[in-house]
């Protein structure tokens, strides 16, 4: 049985995410502090975690994931989506994708611009390096001395291969690695494995400190509500084993539950925007607009080309013998297609010459599929999914009761803004001139999906509707800022209450150009640096400001 937890701890952090995972670990590291990590899913033991391609398992298991769904969404027409969010230790680390992508350096630079100081690409390129642990050694822009292994695949594909010379041909460049501050090109991604093993943000994190006695983690615990005492935030109110517990913080609580889960837990706090928790009759404790509001996402098209002549995976995992293969490979060597991240090329491209900088991202995948927990197609197919990286739509979250075990409406407004649709149009058009190259000429591509049919602007963005998904990716809905709808300061304190940070994907002004889970390591990383910093100055002086609200 667990160990009962403590009363009290200096720091209380809420998820086990890539964010609390490092933050426990930074925190823990002074030994005259005591942390608990507090976790609403279960240990990272189920054996599709750490097999890559697991993650077909993961996505949609309530052992696994939150299981949410998307409201009704209008640009989709009216279709509402699956919204995986990782429940386990490890969270979504647990069951993504395992991109290392750091975004660009003008994605942080705009931060820093955007009036919070210390957030600029020359800022946080060391607290990328800091945890990383790059196959390549250490460089100028990569770390090598962190926990977070970053790693070459273990498999090639020949229509991959052929994609990467056709995107070449139609102005895409070539490169070795996204992660220099400018992704634009085409290559493989590196993934966050070890020796084809997923390496998830608790092994990199918790593995090797699990005996800290000032540390302690709490699993199958969800934080229900955050109490406040006199301005400041003073306890969690938790619900563990069928028992209600009570536990306090003598310094900081931490959030780290995500997109989704810090705005919905300040929500229920009474902590967000007067009109939804006075509708809900929770009352209001703290006055915060911003609270759940500028939902970000990268809506993916999902462009499907049958072909001829060369393997996918489609015919590979379609006869017994094929599966046993790739078992028998994963099993002796850790590779080939059990070893495989969903997607193993990218590419960073424009969608017209008028951009400024790459605001397209490509996952291609030598396979196809309706969607995630379907069988793949019996023909042999790619996948050239493509994704806005700057969407100008925004979402929100909102709950729908007091009550914790209630998910929260999730609403994320894709294509809502005329320029989304404009950009999912060019995207569409840009991946079929790369299908025409004649690099894919021999395997004589035909487009399944959307179709040649769909010809016309028009009938481009009916067709974005239609066949666009989340790639999982929302933030921003405890922005940074100063304004009116800011959440959080530069520090990442909320505004107005002392004693009460959000740490994880939620505080990002806007999104970053590329996958979203590294980037929350950066920003664990950076706060865990001014926690320690804040702890050694006066109370007047770490105390956060209240934001007009007129």
């Amino acid at each position: 049985m667990a160990q009962l937890p403590l009363e009290n701890y200096d720091y209380l952090i809420v998820g086990a995410g890539p964010a609390g995972c490092l933050l426990a670990n930074r925190l823990s590291a002074d030994p005259s502090v005591s942390v608990l990590l507090i976790e609403a899913g279960g240990p990272d033991n189920y054996p599709w975690i750490h097999i890559p391609v697991g993650y077909l398992y993961c996505i949609g298991n309530p052992r696994t994931d939150w299981c949410y769904s998307t409201e009704a969404d209008p640009g989709l027409h009216g279709r509402s989506l699956k919204y995986p969010r990782g429940r386990v230790l490890g969270g979504s680390s647990s069951i993504n994708g395992m991109i290392y992508m750091r975004g660009q350096a003008a994605d942080y630079d705009g931060w820093a611009a955007a009036g919070n100081p210390g957030w600029a690409w020359r800022d946080v390129l060391p607290l990328f390096k800091r945890s990383e642990n790059h196959f390549a050694g250490a460089s100028e822009l990569h770390g090598a001395d962190g926990e977070w292994r970053v790693e070459r695949q273990r498999l090639s594909w020949e229509i991959l291969e052929a994609f990467r010379h056709a995107a070449a041909q139609r102005g895409i460049a070539s490169i070795d690695d996204f992660n220099g501050g400018d992704n634009e090109g085409c290559g493989y991604f590196q993934v966050n494995q070890r020796h084809g093993v997923r390496w998830n943000a608790s092994k990199a994190f918790l593995r090797d400190i699990g005996q800290r006695p000032n540390l302690q983690v709490l699993t199958g615990a969800e934080a229900e509500r955050l109490e406040l005492e006199q301005g400041r935030a003073s306890a969690v109110q938790l619900r563990w084993q069928g028992r209600a517990l009570r536990i306090a913080a003598r310094r900081e609580v931490l959030l780290c539950a995500g997109a989704i889960g810090s705005p919905a837990l300040l929500q229920r706090s009474g902590i967000g925007p007067r009109p939804l928790l006075e509708r809900l009759g929770i009352g209001v404790r703290h006055e915060l607009p911003g609270v759940g509001a500028n939902l970000q996402d990268h809506l993916q098209l999902r462009l499907i080309y049958r072909i001829e002549g060369v393997k996918t995976l489609n015919r590979i995992a379609a006869t017994p013998w094929g599966k046993l293969g790739m078992g028998l490979e994963y099993l002796l060597k850790r590779s080939g297609p059990l070893s495989m991240a969903p997607s193993q090329l990218g590419a960073f491209a424009k969608s017209d010459p008028g951009q400024a900088r790459a605001n397209l991202q490509y996952h291609v995948q030598p396979l196809s599929l309706e969607r995630f927990g379907e069988p793949l197609h019996d023909f042999p197919a790619f996948t050239a999914s493509v994704c806005n990286l700057r969407p100008e739509s925004r979402g929100c979250v909102e709950i729908r009761s007091a009550d914790a075990s209630v998910a929260p409406a999730i609403r994320p407004n894709y294509l809502s803004d005329e320029r989304d649709l404009q950009v999912a149009a060019d995207a569409i058009r840009l991946t079929r001139e790369i299908a025409a190259a004649p690099a894919l000429v021999p395997y004589h591509p035909q487009e399944y999906k959307p179709g040649p049919d769909y010809r016309s602007d028009a009938d481009l963005r009916q067709a974005a509707g239609e066949i666009g998904t989340t790639i999982f990716h929302p933030v921003g809905t405890c922005a940074m800022g100063q304004g009116r709808d800011a959440v959080v300061d530069a520090r990442l304190r909320v505004h107005g209450i002392a004693g009460l940070r959000v740490v994880d994907a939620s505080i990002m002004p806007s999104i970053t150009s590329g996958n979203t889970c590294s980037p929350v390591l950066m920003i664990a990383e950076k706060a865990a640096q001014m926690i320690a910093e804040d702890a050694q100055r006066p109370a007047s002086v770490v105390a956060p400001q209240a934001v007009a609200l007129s």
